[in-house]
Formats: C-alpha cells, structure tokens, sequence
C-alpha cells in the first residue's frame, strides 16, 4: 500500500470514529463520560485536520475549490428555507 492511500485511509477512519463520538456525546446522561467524549473527539478532530494539511501539501489531497459569494448565498437561502419549513412542520404538530 502506497504512503498515500494510507493517508487517505486514516483520514476517512479517523472521520468515521469523530461522527462516533457525535453520536456517544448526544446519547450520553453521564457528565464525566460526556466530557471524556468531547475531548477524544477534539482529539482526534485537530488529528485529522493536521494530518489533512500535511497531505495537501504533499499533494495527496486536492479540496474542493472555495465557493463562490452567488453559491454561498444560494446555500444560505434553500437552507432558510428548509428550516422554515421544518418549524412551520413542528408548528402544526402542537
């Protein structure tokens, strides 16, 4: 296995277990687990972007281009609108 497959393998593993953790940290009741969650996830969030920087510049890892000022907006609208619709839901629910 080439040095940058194994990048890219330990990049997705590592975001595979930090959405783990998401779903621990909101299901745990326990205050001490809870922040010993929290903090592997931060752990293992400044690893990967760390890890993430070292392979963009060792070029294994193009990101996408930035977005343009029209894109972010249009985003920014269809995701307002989606919450309006969301809560208009709950609204009807009570």
């Amino acid at each position: 296995m080439q040095e940058k497959e194994m990048v890219n393998d330990i990049l997705s593993m590592t975001k595979a277990s930090m959405a783990d953790y998401e779903k621990a940290i909101s299901e745990c009741c326990n205050e001490q687990l809870r922040s010993a969650l929290q903090q592997l996830r931060n752990d293992a969030d400044k690893f990967q972007y760390d890890l993430y920087k070292r392979a963009e510049q060792l070029g294994y890892y193009t990101p996408s281009p930035e977005a343009t000022q029209q894109e972010r907006q249009q985003l920014k609208s269809q995701l307002s609108q989606g919450n309006q619709q969301n809560n208009n839901q709950n609204m009807n629910l009570r």
